[in-house]
């Protein structure tokens, strides 16, 4: 018995390691070793004569192999392979049988014997273990890169839960030993679904109200249209000084020129037909430069507002030109006042939009007729040296 026994664990160990057990992270060859030690226990104590205790063994040792190749029906696949243990070796008849019965009661979940009913609870002995729990993750990690699934939390208690409930205990010992912890770990995971669906139920209520309130209250769309607006406003005002810039830079740099190249050589009798054209061209400079200050020259504000004013809503609070001459102290008073009231915020909103919109007009506009001067003074400087130049016999100055 002890020999064939140990052919046995051999062959388990040697089958669980030739093969591809990469996924079995739960039903492997240490989880075989300790529920041996367990048969070994129940052996012991329950005074199991030399057969039985043979045939418990033997199922013990073959129980997981299955589910290397044949995860599914695993209980097949473990038959298929103590068939092939015995064809190697030579073992009774009544022991293959019997051996192979308690396979069936592992597949069908009812034990005929008593050695059947140790084999049920001690393949089961882990819904008695207080480290189920804990351990029972890994089953769980074993079944997703099996099956190629996630499993969610509420699916996976789920699991837990049916699996317990359909378990029974059949032995005295696994009724003694670990009917008492089952019971536990079954509250246990009774209360985890409780607590799962106290919060999954608070998570779908928050998002209904989000999504009914959001869909029922402009508010978060009307504060992204003033942002988006303001943001609009200060970009265009940000391009217009960036244009007006521009023409300014390039006006001076074309008046440098002209004063450093063109100025010196009119004072020769032969070059002063430039003397028109070269006049016409740094007016037309000047001009442009002249329009371009003009279009980035802040305005000046009295930057005071009397209580009339505030009283009467005739004052824009979020233009720093209306309080920059304010103490501290009344202005906080009066800013006070308007965040109370949601009206007057989007009151004072839309003023400073309408005021940046009324100065971006007159950027604009500015700006548009500076770079008008800027091209046709470019276009009237050109012909004008032109004509110089044909008519410089002509031309005395």
């Amino acid at each position: 018995m002890a020999k064939l026994l140990k052919e046995a664990k051999e062959f388990v160990s040697k089958y669980f390691k030739t093969e591809d057990t990469s996924n079995l992270i739960y039903h492997n060859f240490y989880h075989t070793k300790e529920r041996l030690k367990i048969a070994e226990t129940i052996i012991e104590e329950e005074k199991l004569d030399e057969d039985d205790a043979l045939i418990f063994q033997l199922t013990i040792a073959f129980s997981a192999v299955g589910f290397v190749n044949n995860y599914h029906n695993p209980f097949e696949g473990s038959k298929e392979l103590i068939n092939t243990f015995f064809k190697d070796n030579d073992v009774d008849k009544p022991i293959k049988e019997a051996t192979l019965n308690c396979f069936d009661a592992l597949l069908t979940q009812k034990p005929k014997t008593k050695v059947e009913e140790f084999v049920l609870d001690t393949y089961h002995h882990d819904y008695g273990k207080k480290k189920y729990l804990k351990y029972s993750s890994l089953l769980r990690k074993e079944i997703e890169k099996v099956s190629d699934e996630t499993l969610s939390e509420t699916k996976w208690l789920k699991h837990q839960l049916n699996a317990l409930t359909s378990h029974k205990f059949y032995s005295d010992y696994g009724i003694e030993e670990w009917q008492g912890r089952k019971y536990k770990n079954t509250a246990s995971i009774v209360n985890s679904q409780v607590k799962l669906g106290k919060m999954e139920s608070k998570e779908k209520l928050k998002a209904h109200y989000k999504v009914k309130f959001k869909n029922e209250s402009p508010e978060r769309s009307i504060q992204t249209l003033y942002r988006v607006a303001l943001r609009n406003h200060i970009k265009l005002s940000d391009i217009a000084d960036t244009k007006a810039n521009i023409l300014l830079s390039v006006n001076a740099i074309i008046i440098s020129l002209v004063l450093a190249n063109l100025i010196s050589k009119l004072n020769n009798p032969d070059s002063r037909f430039l003397i028109l054209p070269t006049i016409v061209f740094t007016i037309f400079c000047i001009a442009s430069m002249i329009m371009s200050i003009k279009a980035t020259q802040p305005n000046v504000t009295r930057g005071e507002f009397s209580e009339k004013d505030l009283k009467n809503k005739n004052v824009n609070l979020a233009f720093f030109g209306n309080f920059h001459k304010m103490e501290l102290d009344k202005y906080q008073n009066a800013f006070s006042k308007l965040i109370t009231n949601k009206d007057d915020v989007y009151n004072t909103l839309t003023k400073d939009l309408y005021f940046l919109g009324t100065v971006l007009d007159s950027k604009y506009r500015l700006l548009r007729y500076t770079y008008f001067v800027f091209m046709g003074g470019i276009i009237i400087s050109v012909i004008t040296f032109a004509l110089a130049f044909i008519f410089r016999d002509s031309i005395t100055l």
